[in-house]
């Protein structure tokens, strides 16, 4: 099986760095015709020339419709809704509105406002791609972690209803389940973790692999061929699901390491 995304357009939002940067690349490498965006420019330069780049804090509806005016000028036939922020580490009582407000705007807002830009498009042409990135977090529960979790439950369903609503339209949309994927996020909350418990990070560490069936960390490559997989034509019949590339995640919090 070779994949192929030649004649594609696609359209990646928060992919400056991990699984949206590796998903950038792959699909450039299988050629499409890939477009970024991200608040993050610094890692622009090291793309390649012919991958468009926009500066976008896609929590900004009026933001991100400037930025699709430009894209429909080009044209899409995929959209990765990557863009998510962790969000607090907190017991909810200590959670402030600005936190849960952030947390929201960037991991579900952000999802709907590209959405909506991208169907009319789709409709048009009568076939399209949205991939919308989940997290075990949208298909369990996570102490310490609300927002992010009601956010990512948000996409959940989200996906489900637009894989229906869409459908008749020859649009597919999926969600995709992360696990512990390598690198500097997970780093970032695996540090809040720890902190938020007293504990030792590599404790943490520890918790989060032994909490998957192969108790492993996953690296962001591995996210970006699932994705590819599901855009291509290998993909064209499935829709509506929710896909783990996570080692399978019995849980999140193993309490058993820290009672």
């Amino acid at each position: 099986m070779e994949i192929s995304l030649e004649g594609k357009r696609a359209f990646i939002s928060g992919a400056a760095n991990g699984i949206g940067r590796a998903t950038a690349v792959s699909m450039h490498k299988l050629g499409a015709e890939v477009m970024i965006c991200d608040i993050d420019e610094e890692n622009f330069s090291s793309f390649e020339n012919d991958i468009k780049t926009f500066v976008c804090d896609v929590s900004d509806s009026s933001v991100v419709d400037q930025m699709f005016d430009q894209i429909s000028e080009v044209g899409l036939d995929i959209l990765v809704n990557n863009a998510g922020i962790a969000g607090p580490t907190k017991l909810v009582e200590n959670i402030t509105d600005q936190e849960w407000r952030e947390c929201m705007a960037v991991c579900i807002d952000s999802q709907f406002y590209c959405t909506r830009r991208a169907v009319p498009i789709f409709k048009q042409q009568q076939q399209g791609v949205i991939i919308n990135l989940i997290s075990g977090a949208g298909i369990m529960g996570y102490p310490t972690r609300s927002p992010y979790v009601a956010a990512k439950w948000a996409v959940t369903g989200l996906t489900k209803s637009l894989a229906m609503e869409l459908g008749p339209d020859n649009i597919r949309v999926n969600g995709i389940v992360p696990g512990n994927v390598s690198g500097d996020r997970v780093e970032r909350v695996i540090y809040a973790h720890a902190e938020a418990e007293n504990l030792e990070p590599e404790t943490v560490r520890k918790m989060y692999k032994i909490g998957t069936s192969m108790q492993c960390f996953v690296e962001p490559e591995e996210i970006a061929e699932m994705i590819c997989f599901l855009s291509s034509d290998y993909g064209k019949h499935i829709s509506g699901q929710i896909v783990g590339i996570d080692g399978n995640t019995e849980t999140l919090y193993p309490r058993s390491l820290i009672s």
